[in-house]
């Protein structure tokens, strides 16, 4: 057995980074168990010409296609959307585009405003100063003034929008609809020691470089200086529960199979929206047999991805292909509930370059484009580096049905269980999806693009894992409370995707990333009055 510390934070991606660097100043013992490892600068793929093949391999963004040791087995055998995240010092920002806008005010308030869902127990004023903090320690560029959110100002300029944003701009132009420079966690100065971005490549495989704000060269560097211990090999079964209904530690498997219990005073989740309700259903005992904190039942339900519909053409000239970063622009247009499009709530139209030469091959064969034979090098050229693409990031909003439980077969290998995915999408979301292709298709209309095709819903593309553990002021409604704490176990707290209560219709790691500096924020207040386990 180790010695006991003060905080145990499972998982070292966006949220769990962002919570041991902020109570580091506390001076508490703080160790943080991962169940991967550092990623090597040197070993990213876009270091070789072979980056392309290695999507389909080591640094896949599928885990069941990955296969790392590292990586646990995921069922989405009933699920049109695959689970995507990676296991390693990071988490999913090593492998995220980097995309970082913020919820809307809206997004908290879909039930007063729309009638849909809950209200969520907190505000975007309320998390306002916390994205402030949140997006100097990573380091976020952009432009400010974007008339779709309130005011905020970011600490440095945003990515060039090249030949590919100068297209989409003139074609939104035409149309007369809302796109702005998105927000992305992507330096464009140096920035904390950070080299700027220097078009290396297709960021998702992993950013060489460091300008990706991956949390292994953000927050960690900063939590470890502080002195906060990063654990890595560290794979956890279960949390562990005393006579008191406290949670008492965790037991977890290091690189060589041995088993090891770590004790704690306070135990702090970020395991994302799939991996923290498997620990926490795992985590079973004679005072919660269907596991910690789920007196509600609600542990793994609700689950949220937001579906993507990918829709793509071709232009006569040239463009950037997919050198640099992926997403620069965006369009709110159609995120605010109109009725009249037969749905309620919204999508964010993300516009971004093309795929790498190898995989766009491969894709316009499959879809019968690309010939083989004579004509194949003619046709080519007319998808070379010509390719505008456009994805809709649909709101999904809970349903209970759609969920996470245990593989009763499915092991990792140390024999825990798999989580298994049921999901299915709405009427409401499928409409979404259609008038989101639909729109996408004008655009590209606009732009002049040919050879036009769609993808919807995107199958590997649960990249946003939302609202397994939801946050709530109603015990029997929700897992945790306002403020991150389980309201079971009284030294349990949830920081990742899983708290949520709607989707909204962004990308999520900038507002994952305030909730868990504001959970720690009410931590280290709770602490200094002695009311934190009241």
């Amino acid at each position: 057995m180790h010695d006991k510390v003060d905080v145990l934070i499972i998982g070292s991606g966006a949220s769990g980074a962002a919570v041991a660097w902020s109570l580091a100043d506390t001076k508490m013992r703080i160790l943080c168990l991962e169940q991967g490892d550092w990623v090597k600068p040197t070993d990213y793929p876009t270091n070789g010409r072979d980056w392309e093949a290695r999507l389909f391999g080591d640094f896949a963004i599928n885990p069941n296609r990955r296969a790392r040791e590292t990586d646990y087995p995921i069922n989405n055998g009933t699920s049109p959307i695959q689970v995507v995240n990676f296991n390693g010092v990071g988490g999913s920002t090593i492998m995220y585009t980097a995309h970082y806008p913020r919820l809307h005010p809206s997004d908290f308030r879909v039930k007063t405003l729309d009638g849909v869902a809950d209200d969520w127990p907190v505000d975007y004023q309320t998390l306002e100063p916390f994205f402030a903090e949140n997006d100097r320690m990573t380091g976020v560029a952009g432009l400010e003034g974007d008339p779709a959110y309130p005011h905020h100002v970011l600490p440095m300029p945003p990515l060039p929008l090249g030949k590919t944003g100068k297209c989409f701009g003139e074609a939104m132009n035409k149309l007369g609809w809302h796109w702005w420079p998105s927000d992305s966690a992507i330096a464009t100065t140096e920035y904390d020691g950070r080299a700027p971005c220097i078009n290396l490549g297709h960021c998702t495989p992993g950013c060489a470089q460091g300008a990706k704000a991956s949390t292994d060269v953000t927050y960690w560097p900063h939590a470890i200086r502080a002195g906060v211990e990063l654990r890595t090999r560290a794979r956890v079964r279960e949390i562990t529960v005393g006579p008191d209904g406290l949670a008492t530690g965790a037991i977890y498997y290091d690189a060589e199979g041995k088993e090891h219990f770590q004790p704690a005073e306070m135990v702090i989740v970020a395991c994302n929206g799939i991996g923290t309700p498997r620990l926490m259903l795992n985590s079973q005992s004679g005072k919660f047999p269907n596991g910690i904190a789920n007196s509600s039942g609600l542990v793994g339900r609700n689950l949220m991805f937001h579906p993507f519909a990918h829709t793509y053409g071709y232009v006569d000239e040239p463009i950037d292909g997919n050198t640099g970063a992926q997403l620069s622009l965006w369009s709110q247009e159609f995120y605010e509930t109109d009725r009249t499009r037969g749905f309620v709530r919204g999508y964010t139209l993300q516009l971004h370059r093309g795929a790498g030469t190898i995989v766009d091959a491969i894709a316009n064969t499959a879809r019968g484009f690309l010939p083989w034979g004579e004509a194949h090098h003619d046709v080519y050229r007319t998808i070379f580096n010509r390719k505008l693409g456009l994805s809709a990031i649909c709101e999904d909003l809970p349903e209970e049905h759609n969920r996470v439980t245990l593989d009763p077969v499915l092991k990792d290998s140390n024999g825990i269980p798999a989580p298994k995915i049921d999901y299915t999408l709405s009427d409401n979301t499928r409409k979404m999806i259609a008038h989101g292709v639909a729109r996408s298709k004008e655009i590209l209309d606009a732009a002049g693009a040919k050879n036009v095709g769609s993808d919807a819903p995107m199958l590997n593309a649960g990249w946003h894992l939302m609202g397994t553990a939801r946050m709530g002021t109603d015990p029997e409604r929700s897992v945790v409370n306002e403020w991150g704490r389980s309201h079971d176990v009284k030294n349990l707290f949830i920081v990742d995707g899983s708290i949520w209560v709607t989707s909204g219709g962004v990308n999520p790691t900038s507002t994952i990333q305030a909730l868990a500096l504001y959970i720690a924020d009410n931590i280290k207040r709770r602490l200094a009055d002695a009311t934190l386990f009241d």
